[in-house]
């Protein structure tokens, strides 16, 4: 068992030190690139402004053919496109694939120091993260690397599910997990074939009224994935890093796809991915509070003065807990504002 002094130390010679705790950086979207495709790459200096984190992707939607010109393609793009303040980052391959060494060892050694965080796939354990959190130190000695890159996990298998906990606090390099839905559906044999989003099969019916059974009654569709982004968001704020939702397939169904992220930022997720431009604005409404709420957390903080007792706004009691629940939105709203311009009037921030 590691000692807890010896966490926070750097696990090469010459590796910079761990983080003691994962900086916030706005990351409402996630918006997807393949670095192989030269339209998707002259089109990033225009599109930066408007996202908050751009992922050059090696991974699943990278033919196999194609994965070591996506791999030179991002080192590219890390060298020679200015991004501005918007953070880049990666998704490596899996694991258990022929190209993650090779993945790591060029993205290190060659451009560690503008890369923010490597993604990895299919995560299983504590054990995985483990390998790579030392493997990462070695490349970062390697390459002079100055601060350590962070890692962010996808959930994708009913074991990394069952692990999510030890996963979270698996190093101090973790800045957040991800829920991905079409595989984890595979992996727990689940009948859809829909990535994220809910199903119409699965549902709850009012009980027959008056006992009529053949009477028609209402019937409300759920939410195939609460179950799974609340353990994940637990876990995660029990170990201080940032949960996320991840993909949602249908491009075309918008409505959907905002009641999706909806769900999973009231349930605490601070972002999501997105697949397609027109995910980018459904991504930035979603996960930026409302001005009308961020209006109410100000007057309850205000109101409450050093946060002791309880006073009642509006014929609705505060207290301590809403003092709390008002920080969280005015925190999130105050660091969106420091880069959003129109949210920060729209704050009054």
């Amino acid at each position: 068992m590691q000692s807890p002094k010896d966490f926070f130390r750097p696990l090469a010679v010459g590796a910079p030190a761990p983080l003691r705790e994962v900086p916030f950086r706005p990351s409402r979207m996630i918006h997807f690139f393949d670095p192989s495709n030269p339209k998707m790459v002259a089109k990033l200096p225009d599109l930066a402004p408007k996202v908050d984190v751009l992922l050059g992707n090696l991974e699943d939607a990278v033919q196999a053919s194609n994965k070591e010109a996506a791999r030179n393609g991002l080192v590219d793009v890390a060298k020679n496109v200015d991004l501005g303040q918007t953070q880049l980052w990666t998704r490596i391959n899996s694991l258990d694939s022929p190209w993650v060494l090779d993945d790591l060892t060029t993205l290190v050694t060659e451009v560690g120091n503008q890369l923010d965080v490597i993604m990895v796939p299919k995560v299983e354990g504590p054990e995985d993260i483990h390998d790579v959190d030392r493997l990462l130190a070695q490349l970062e000695a390697k390459g002079g690397v100055t601060r350590p890159l962070q890692v962010h996990a996808i959930l994708e298998t009913a074991r990394g599910m069952a692990s999510v906990e030890e996963i979270a606090g698996a190093s101090p390099r973790m800045q957040g997990i991800s829920l991905g839905p079409a595989d984890l559906a595979a992996s727990r044999r689940m009948k859809t074939t829909r990535v994220g989003g809910g199903h119409p099969g699965y549902l709850v019916r009012e009980d027959p009224p008056g006992g009529d059974v053949a009477a028609p009654r209402a019937i409300f569709q759920q939410d195939l994935w609460h179950y799974t982004v609340a353990r994940m968001v637990d876990a995660c704020a029990m170990h201080g890093i940032y949960p996320y939702y991840g993909p949602f397939g249908d491009i075309k169904d918008v409505v959907a796809c905002e009641d999706q992220f909806r769900n999973a930022y009231l349930l605490g997720c601070v972002g999501t991915w997105s697949l397609h431009p027109v995910q980018i604005e459904i991504a930035k409404r979603v996960f930026s509070p409302d001005p009308d709420e961020v209006a109410w957390a100000k007057r309850v903080v205000e109101a409450m003065g050093d946060g002791t007792g309880a006073v009642m706004i509006d014929g609705k009691m505060q207290d301590d807990a809403s003092v709390k629940q008002c920080k969280v939105v005015l925190e999130l709203a105050r660091e969106l504002a420091a880069r959003d311009a129109d949210l920060a009037e729209a704050y009054a921030l």
